[in-house]
């Protein structure tokens, strides 16, 4: 499927930022940001992403979070009171 056909089958830009722990020290914390286009509110494509993290990666997921934003949404316009000249 095309970013655009998705777009207009209501998938966002979704952006995850992953917290998560090294094997090796787990006392620090490490990011990772994942970017997609995805449908809010249940986010299956970022579902499968983690589950895929969770078993085939060995860094241990600490913490998500995500934002979505629609990319096709109507104009945002306003007008303007005022005029402009051009010399």
């Amino acid at each position: 499927m095309t970013d655009l056909t998705q777009q207009l089958k209501n998938y966002r830009l979704t952006t995850a930022e992953i917290f998560y722990r090294l094997p090796d020290y787990p006392e620090l914390l490490q990011t990772f940001v994942w970017q997609e286009l995805d449908l809010a509110p249940k986010f299956p494509v970022l579902g499968q992403f983690l589950n895929f993290w969770e078993t085939n990666l060995e860094g241990r997921l600490h913490s998500v979070t995500v934002a979505s934003s629609g990319l096709i949404k109507p104009a945002e316009l306003r007008f303007v009171d005022g005029e402009f000249f051009w010399q």
